[in-house]
């Protein structure tokens, strides 16, 4: 795939992420290249997404997930990677840290019980 298409493969993955996140409940969501320079050039591809930094990749080879992830801010947001590959569907990437604070919050809460 040339470098244009995939750029509009990426593109398209995205604004279907913002609506995604938008029908999740976060009607604000918008993609980064439309709303925010300074996010985008961060590696966050979707605003208004409190308490997660997005990055949005559609592409057959990630390559290392962890680079991705440690790319993005360092702040008190998860930082989240979701990985679309054709035919394989849709994957979410976090450290493990950020994973076992979501668990706790959720055992916690009582929302989960083990």
């Amino acid at each position: 795939m040339s470098g244009k298409a995939s750029r509009v493969k990426g593109h398209a993955f995205e604004r279907s992420m913002a609506e995604h996140f938008r029908n999740l409940g976060y009607t604000r969501c918008r993609t980064s290249r439309y709303e925010s320079k300074m996010l985008d050039d961060q590696d966050i591809d979707l605003t208004n997404t409190k308490p997660f930094n997005i990055q949005c990749k559609a592409v057959e080879n990630l390559g290392s997930a962890h680079d991705t992830l440690y790319a993005m801010p360092n702040d008190e947001n998860y930082n989240v990677v979701i990985h679309k590959r054709n035919r394989k569907g849709v994957v979410v990437s976090m450290t493990l840290d950020d994973f076992s604070e979501l668990i706790q919050m959720l055992l916690i809460n009582q929302i989960v019980k083990p």
